[in-house]
Order: C-alpha cells, then sequence, then structure tokens
C-alpha cells in the first residue's frame, strides 16, 4: 500500500525507546509502532510477544493487537457517512429520535452531538450525571447507542457495513471483529457474544491502524480512487464539542480527540498543533494524526492490568505526542 523507508538517521529511535520503557512500565509483553510521513512508512518497530505464556507467537507485522476504545473511531465514521448519506438528519437530532424502547425521560435533550463527544451526561439508560452539553464524561453508554442507530438505519451490523465500505474497498485483511482466539491475535483472554461491532472486540494490526489513520489523513483518497466521500472524514475530524464546555475539557469530532489548543484534560500532547487528532483505547494503543506534518503515528500494547503506582496515562499519551511531533518536525 505505502512504500517502506528505511531512515538512516535513526530519527525514531527516540520515541522507539520511550514505547519500549512503557512497555516494561505497564508489564505488557507486546509493543509495536509505525510512523507514517509524507506518505511514506518512516519507522516500523516491533517488540515482544502475544503473551507471557510458554511459546508465544512473537509481535511481528500480522499480530493484531485489541484495540478497545479505538473502535469508537470506527463507529464515528459509520455516523458521520449516515450524516452524509441523509439517514441522520443533522447531529443535533435527539437520539430518541432515531431509536425505539429508550427512556424518553432520561434520554430527553439527548443529542447525537452529545454521544459523539461523550457530553451526552447519561451514566446509564435510566439515570443522568449532568445536563447534556455542560460537561464531560468517559464511558460507552453513548457509543451503545450509537451502534443501535447504525443496525437500525443500514439494517446490518456495524461490522458489515465497515467491511463492505471500507475494509474491503481498502483491502484490510488483519482487521475486525474477532470472538475467537487465533495465532495472529494478541487475544486478552476475554470472552465476547459475537464479532459483529456490538462489543469492545475490534482487533487491527500496526500497520492497518497506522493506514486507518492515514485515510483519515488523505480525507478517503486512497489506491487512486476516493473510498468514502472526503465529507465524511472532514466531519469525523472536526470539532463538534458543545462550545460551552470549561476550558479544560477536551474537544472532540466524532470520538476522535482534536486539537484546538492545549487543554489540561486532553489526551493531545501540548506540542501538537491545531489540527491534530488521536484516538486512545485502554490497552495502550494509539493512532495519532499531524496534518501539519503530513504524519500518521501508532502506537500498541496489550496492557491489561490497572496501572501500576506513580503512572500518569494523561502524561505518558501527551509525551508520546509530543516526541511524535518532535520527530515528525525534524525529518
Amino acid at each position: 500500500m505505502l512504500n517502506v523507508q528505511k531512515t538512516e538517521n535513526k530519527t525514531f529511535n527516540e520515541l522507539n525507546d520511550y514505547v519500549l520503557r512503557v512497555k516494561n512500565e505497564l508489564s505488557a509483553t507486546a509493543a509495536a509502532t509505525c510512523i507514517i510521513h509524507h506518505d511514506r512508512i518512516v519507522n516500523e518497530w516491533y517488540s515482544g510477544v502475544h503473551s507471557d505464556s510458554t511459546g508465544s507467537r512473537s509481535v511481528d507485522e500480522e499480530s493484531q493487537f485489541h484495540v478497545a476504545s479505538i473502535r469508537k473511531t470506527y463507529l464515528g465514521l459509520a455516523i458521520s457517512l449516515a450524516l452524509y448519506e441523509g439517514k441522520i438528519c443533522s447531529i443535533d437530532d435527539d437520539v430518541a429520535d432515531y431509536l425505539d424502547n429508550v427512556d424518553t425521560v432520561a434520554v430527553g435533550n439527548t443529542t447525537i452531538r452529545h454521544l459523539l463527544t461523550h457530553t451526552h451526561g447519561l451514566g446509564d439508560l435510566h439515570h443522568r450525571l449532568f445536563l447534556p452539553g455542560t460537561d464531560w464524561k468517559y464511558n460507552n453508554v453513548g457509543v451503545n447507542l450509537l451502534i443501535r442507530i447504525i443496525r437500525k438505519l443500514y439494517q446490518m451490523p456495524l461490522s458489515q457495513l465497515l467491511e463492505e465500505r471500507v475494509f474491503t474497498p481498502m483491502g484490510f485483511s488483519h482487521t475486525g471483529w474477532r470472538k475467537e482466539p487465533n495465532e495472529k491475535l494478541v487475544w486478552l483472554n476475554e470472552q465476547y457474544n459475537d464479532n459483529q461491532g456490538n462489543e469492545a472486540n475490534l482487533f487491527v494490526s500496526t500497520k492497518e491502524l497506522a493506514y486507518w489513520g492515514y485515510l483519515h489523513l488523505k480525507r478517503g483518497a486512497m489506491h487512486g480512487q476516493q473510498i468514502l466521500p472526503r465529507e465524511v472524514f472532514e466531519q469525523a475530524t472536526t470539532i463538534i464539542s458543545p462550545p460551552d464546555l470549561e476550558h479544560q475539557l477536551p474537544r472532540n469530532g466524532f470520538f476522535w480527540f482534536v486539537q484546538d489548543e492545549p487543554r489540561a484534560s486532553t489526551e493531545l500532547g501540548d506540542e501538537l498543533p491545531s489540527g491534530s487528532f488521536q484516538t486512545l483505547g485502554i490497552t495502550g494503543c494509539a493512532c495519532l494524526v499531524i496534518p501539519k506534518y503530513r504524519t500518521v503515528a501508532v502506537r500498541m500494547y496489550n496492557q491489561t492490568g490497572s496501572n501500576p503506582a506513580g503512572y500518569d496515562y494523561l502524561e505518558d499519551i501527551k509525551t508520546f505526542g509530543n516526541l511524535v511531533n518532535k520527530c515528525a518536525r525534524d525529518l
């Protein structure tokens, strides 16, 4: 898909070393990075094994990591597509307009915008933590509602929609929701009910996650064709958060964290230029896109335990982003 350029200046050694140090701090067994810069893969690095079991497979380009909450950006793209195709009239429509059998008292005045930006305020489908649009709280209540909306609008599960509209045209063979383990999966010993996109069991190879970011960087123009309309990607990566949120709170596109200015509670490094966007999963996997430098950076982990004492995930992911920015700027 892209040419691999072997860099002679060791530009990304510092970044790879940092990712390795954090891997050891988190007691993860697997790590990887992939950097695309100016339409070339300029760094591809793998470390460790799939698990701590005897004889576990070494991490390589075919290893598919459990990307956890990164799946939200795949759902975000599906919602952006539905908006472009007129299946959703506006992101300011009430969620209840698109779903049956919801508690309209609890969900009332909650819009699709609120779900996409974690500002819906729902603790669950029957209880509210705050009024929609007034605060920010990261949870999966909004995610699950949007998955239901996609199934209803397209009469197919999320996984099938993405397979038909994105994965097959992109030639993705190492991306998908997996129900059963196999030798290429960096499996986390969890159990899942299905592989239809309803759960957080999306597995992606390091390189294909980088291509996912690259697809957004290129606004859908790949392989000499427009995979999806340019506007679908522009919508997905533009800030749509309610404007009156407190300054320190993150700003989101369609689940992507999007940089406008440094903010205390965001996952984006302070040095990243405006327009950069990123997604992060609880397993430690991340995909960062820096349009200013035409750069995509992915890191992969298989963290399963709780964070160790003294580890600050916000400090870590911001450091990662700032290091990527430094490397991209210096190339």
